[in-house]
């Protein structure tokens, strides 16, 4: 196996404003909004401890303690669950937080981009691969899809990135990567462009808010001038690392919830709902009744 094969840092984040949920977002940070009965930041939490990674780095902002608080022991409220002798809700609680998890916080000063928020994760990381996710991209499969690239990840022990094909009046919407497909079923990306427009689209291959990374993406990160949207993106940094190692895309097996939109987000509701263990069932029998 490749020496730098093994994940165990997983970065997320979770500075932005969250602003197409306002006013939800006023005082709570859209990574807390829930879906069903967890916030989303603990299903990619969940999904990155489903890969082996136990080392969890939130990059955070102003007025986003309330994640620092629920990844935190709650000392007053399992006390009361304890005095209430509710056993099975005090290890939901303290299911939030395995042992053998460890959580560090560290802040982005200024909103200037995914590529910004990842640097300023640098000095956690170290000279080592580790793990990016994106909480607004609620993404389920079997195996969960960080573990479906942990896989790959240790084969190849190169960056990989997840994708997915999406319709072509959309990748103004994604970084779209074109490359040529292996006999292992990775494509070795030779170009990825940030948010392109259809009509210069180099395909319809769309990055999905999954990455592994080598540390070597932190150089490229700093060597790269503002991008779209006058931020420092992620993906102009991948770009610059195509010229120094090989980078591959993985078409994921599973679906994603585009959970920073009002409609995808009622649509991980609904869906998840349906699958739930204590819900599910009688969620469906109520959704019957409904006239559409």
């Amino acid at each position: 196996m490749n020496k730098m094969a093994r994940v165990n840092k997983a970065v997320f984040p979770v500075a932005g404003l969250g602003t197409r949920f306002l006013p939800a977002t006023k005082a709570s940070p859209k990574e807390m909004l829930p879906i069903v009965d967890k916030p989303l930041i603990q299903y990619a939490v969940e999904e990155a401890w489903s890969a082996g990674i136990q080392q969890m780095i939130f990059v955070t902002g102003r007025s986003k303690r309330t994640i620092e608080d629920h990844f935190d022991v709650a000392f007053e409220l399992e006390a009361e669950l304890i005095n209430a002798n509710k056993t099975a809700l005090i290890e939901l609680v303290r299911s939030v937080v395995p042992k053998g998890m460890n959580c560090a916080f560290v802040r982005q000063p200024k909103m200037l981009g995914l590529g910004h928020a990842v640097l300023c994760a640098e000095h956690l990381v170290g000279d080592e691969p580790f793990a990016v996710l994106l909480a607004d991209d609620l993404m389920v499969g079997e195996p969960p899809i960080m573990a479906q690239m942990a896989e790959q990840f240790q084969r190849l022990g190169r960056s990989i990135i997840a994708v997915q094909e999406v319709p072509l009046e959309q990748t103004k919407r994604y970084g779209i990567v074109a490359g040529d497909a292996t006999a292992s079923g990775v494509i070795q990306i030779r170009e990825i462009v940030e948010k392109p427009a259809p009509e210069v689209a180099p395909s319809r291959m769309g990055v999905a808010g999954r990455y592994i990374l080598t540390p070597g993406i932190f150089d490229q990160i700093r060597a790269q001038p503002k991008g779209a949207g006058g931020e420092i993106q992620l993906t102009d940094g991948i770009s610059g690392l195509l010229s120094q190692e090989a980078v591959y895309a993985y078409q994921y097996k599973g679906k994603r919830y585009d959970c920073g939109s009002k409609e995808g987000f009622l649509e991980a509701t609904v869906e998840l709902a349906l699958q739930h263990a204590e819900v599910g069932e009688s969620f469906r029998t109520y959704l019957k009744t409904l006239t559409l």
